[in-house]
């Protein structure tokens, strides 16, 4: 068994570390600079660290040893998806995440200019995650061979963020398509949760080009579950265990596989609903538990999960085809069950 929590404890030594020096420095510029380096301490503070044990594991799949230097690369990915969520959290509206209130929200509350100051932070954060990378300790030239593939992950995170923001304004005019869903999923989550860390962690290890082609066939699969499942609980979570509202999605008029999918199975009376609900940025608790139900009742919510299911079996199949160290083959399997099957 892979051990996750030690492994997490490793990295969050990182963020801690890196938090600190960056507040000494950031207080040395000048002491209005505090709520600054407060938001940055609390945004690297939660997280599963998903995204560094994928680059982890596929740094040891390619053969390579245990090493601090590659757990502080594997912590950069951590700050690329707290840079991540900070906009995503701007442009969402969200209040709330892992049970605290977002960075623009914080920054609201003490009266400041919100949007704009948590903007500067997403942005210094990403700032950070490039800075960490390079500077973790591994050979230069293990470095230099993955300048394209930081390229491309931070190209496709944003692109996926366009084209959502694009496609959520054109709502209701353009309905969401399950085709156009996915590639949205694809483009902000798949690839930057799985695909292109494990991709980076195989390349700064040396991995031969077939175990980057694996990692694609394993990654894009499993990174579409986890943001499948994410849809699924941005909607049918529990904000108490999920530490997140269940309303912004729909307040939002997100297009999700999941309101594709009912669109697609609505009747004209359902249709007239969701028109009246989903994307009013003051739908009530009552009125999204009415399309909830309409969720259940037209099949969507269990095609959510058929499509899940689907696309672990997938990503698992993918390991099989590719020579790897046993331990590592063994993480990643274990790493699919918990990145995709979170609870509600």
């Amino acid at each position: 068994m892979h051990d996750h929590t030690g492994f997490k404890e490793r990295v969050d030594g990182v963020l801690v570390r890196l938090a600190d020096e960056e507040e000494e420095t950031l207080l040395a510029l000048h002491t209005e600079l505090f709520p600054l380096a407060e938001q940055l301490r609390r945004s690297l503070a939660r997280g599963k660290r998903i995204r560094a044990a994928f680059l982890y594991w596929g740094w040891r799949a390619a053969g390579q040893p245990d090493c601090e230097a590659v757990i502080r690369a594997a912590a950069a990915m951590e700050l690329v998806h707290a840079a991540a969520c900070t906009h995503d959290d701007i442009i969402d509206g969200s209040r709330m995440r892992h049970g605290q209130l977002t960075a623009h929200a914080a920054f609201d509350a003490a009266g400041q200019r919100s949007t704009a100051l948590a903007m500067i932070l997403g942005d210094l954060l990403m700032g950070y995650a490039g800075h960490l990378f390079t500077s973790c300790g591994l050979p230069g030239a293990y470095l230099a061979r993955t300048v394209p593939l930081w390229t491309t992950l931070l190209r496709e995170t944003m692109a996926g963020e366009f084209l959502e923001v694009l496609r959520t304004a054109a709502a209701p005019a353009r309905e969401p398509r399950v085709a156009e869903s996915l590639e949205v999923a694809r483009y902000k989550t798949a690839k930057y949760t799985v695909e292109r860390p494990l991709q980076l962690g195989s390349t700064l290890g040396g991995g031969p080009g077939a175990l980057s082609e694996a990692f694609s066939a394993y990654g894009l699969p499993l990174g579409e579950a986890f943001q499948l499942r994410d849809d699924l609980l941005g909607t049918f979570g529990d904000p108490a265990r999920t530490g997140k509202s269940n309303l912004d999605d729909l307040r939002g008029g997100k297009p999700t596989t999941l309101l594709a999918l009912t669109l697609e199975a609505a009747g004209e009376d359902d249709r007239r609903l969701l028109a009246k609900l989903v994307g009013n940025p003051e739908l009530v608790p009552e009125e999204a538990a009415s399309v909830r139900e309409l969720m259940d009742r037209c099949g969507a919510r269990q095609r959510v999960e058929d499509m899940i299911r689907d696309r672990i079996g997938r990503a698992a199949g993918a390991l099989e085809t590719v020579p790897m160290p046993a331990e590592a083959r063994s993480a990643l399997r274990e790493l699919a069950g918990t990145a995709a099957d979170r609870s509600l």
